[in-house]
């Protein structure tokens, strides 16, 4: 959803070495990066890839793609972190992953998470942060986003847990539903998996995916298209 408003896409080591070439240098692949690990080892190589990111996302306008989306009255369900859907005025956003908006502690000492406001200075020939660091305003320490990396244990799911939950109270409400279902891939299926079940009693899922999109058993209509382009046919077809 997000490559089309600009935003690098991270699929592929070599895509995201496009994306961020001194990480191509250094050897460093996005999970290896996207890891707590290095917020305690390292901070400085940890936030100046989340404080590069957080500083790209702020500056990105959401395509006319989320505009449709919300015309339909579509609730969201998403394991993106960059908040376009939020820029793009959707009141009802659940993020399975977190947010990169929002911070928690590293320890984590408090299962409090909070808006980031603090600005990260980054230099782009090193992707190292400079000067100084979000800290807890409980304990002091190293704060980091609230985003769900590999391998964390630290991750405090509080803020999502909230949403994620008014999500399924609303699922339950509405059992004719139409799921559509963009740019989610199978190396992490978690959204695969929860449109399947959405649109399970009625097979209606749209599937919106260049590389991927196929639909098991015929339970859906696939579009190997990006998003932009494939919501605003759909929206000039419904008319």
């Amino acid at each position: 959803m997000g490559v089309d408003s600009g935003l690098p896409d991270f699929r592929g080591t070599s895509g995201f070495w496009r994306a961020y070439p001194p990480y191509e240098r250094l050897g460093l692949g996005f999970e290896e990066l996207a890891d707590p690990v290095h917020f305690a080892e390292d901070p400085a190589l940890a936030w100046g890839f989340y404080g590069h990111r957080l500083h790209l996302y702020r500056g990105t306008t959401p395509h006319a793609g989320f505009g449709v989306l919300r015309s339909w009255g579509a609730r969201v369900l998403t394991s993106n972190v960059d908040g376009q859907f939020q820029e793009a005025g959707f009141p009802h956003v659940a993020e399975v992953h977190g947010s990169i908006h929002h911070l928690q502690c590293t320890g984590p000492c408090t299962d409090d998470v909070w808006r980031n406001d603090h600005l990260v200075t980054v230099d782009p020939t090193t992707m190292r942060a400079t000067g100084d660091l979000p800290t807890c305003p409980r304990c002091g320490g190293l704060a980091r986003p609230n985003i769900l990396m590999f391998g964390d244990r630290s991750w405090v799911p509080t803020r999502s847990r909230r949403a994620l939950d008014e999500l399924t109270a609303w699922r339950r409400a509405h059992r004719d539903l139409t799921v559509v279902e963009i740019g989610a891939g199978t190396a992490v299926p978690t959204i695969r998996r929860q449109a399947e079940l959405a649109a399970a009693t009625t097979g209606n899922l749209i599937r919106i995916n260049p590389r991927e999109p196929e639909v098991r058993h015929g339970r859906g209509v696939s579009l190997a298209m990006g998003a932009a382009e494939a919501l605003s046919e759909l929206a000039r077809r419904i008319g």
